[in-house]
């Protein structure tokens, strides 16, 4: 039986289109996505990716949107270690490969972690721009005017951008990249980051990178300051987390819980307090 479901040319292809992508961080590279056991728009890309980089002593997390125990999460990483039989860990800093869907874990990522993301819709300008070929001109010649004029129409009319997710970010001052459908609250990990940070799109074949330490800043007027989400006076009603991403979970009495969004993080606090 062949390790982790790809065959080896399968593998190969999908390697040399990282490669290609970490040479250049921002630029998507195309690839011949191949046929999963789950559909497509379901995170078959950064399952291709996951299996073509896992070896057998790596250490495998998978999170949906932090958490380690979703359908999602949960049958991927049932899948993955299916054809590979490869250690799994709910703790992020004891993973070397981590898959997440729409989240980036709140403890800081090190040197020699990869985090490869699912990504429903690859090209930034896809929302301005729906001709491929003309986009493929824009992302040339670094030109992404109509980015900044949904920015600007935003801005002028509400006064801020109403983008809550898939914040368009520019990486190295070059190319402007979607982070997938991350928070505005994790953009800004996005930068600097220790870890190589991978994005497959199974449905669209396509991948970009960030590799480590590289320059991501969120797309913005030098006048105005990129907000985040914030969770003020609100803490986790399980391990009393604050300063945290926290999910709004209502109750049967229709009033609003917060709980942090990662649960390794959640789960580790309380270990800390003895709970």
């Amino acid at each position: 039986m062949r390790y982790a479901f790809l065959d080896e040319d399968a593998k190969k292809e999908i390697r040399r289109a990282t490669l290609k992508a970490v040479a250049i961080p921002g630029y998507i590279v195309s690839f011949a996505s191949r046929e999963m056991p789950i559909a497509r728009g379901w995170g078959t890309g950064g399952l291709q990716l996951t299996l073509s980089l896992i070896k057998e002593d790596d250490t495998l997390k998978v999170i949906d949107q932090g958490c380690d125990g979703s359908v999602n999460a949960v049958n991927m990483r049932n899948f993955i270690t299916s054809v590979t039989d490869n250690k799994t860990t709910l703790d992020t800093l004891k993973a070397t490969l981590i898959q997440t869907r729409h989240r980036i874990p709140e403890e800081e990522l090190q040197e020699g972690q990869i985090l490869v993301f699912q990504v429903p819709m690859p090209d930034v300008l896809e929302t301005v721009e729906p001709d491929t070929a003309k986009a493929k001109v824009m992302h040339a010649n670094a030109d992404y005017s109509k980015l900044w004029v949904l920015l600007y129409e935003d801005t002028s009319q509400f006064g801020d951008s109403r983008i809550s997710n898939r914040y368009p970010v520019m990486v190295e001052n070059r190319y402007a990249m979607d982070p997938s459908p991350i928070p505005k609250y994790d953009t800004l990990k996005l930068g600097d980051s220790k870890a190589l940070q991978l994005f497959g799109a199974g449905r669209e074949k396509k991948i970009y990178a960030i590799p480590p330490y590289s320059d991501v800043q969120p797309l913005k007027f030098e006048d105005r300051k990129f907000k985040i989400e914030t969770f003020k006076d609100k803490h986790c009603q399980r391990c009393g987390n604050s300063g945290v991403f926290l999910d709004q979970v209502y109750d049967n009495n229709g009033d609003i819980n917060y709980y942090c969004s990662d649960t390794s993080y959640c789960d580790k606090t309380l270990e800390s307090k003895g709970k």
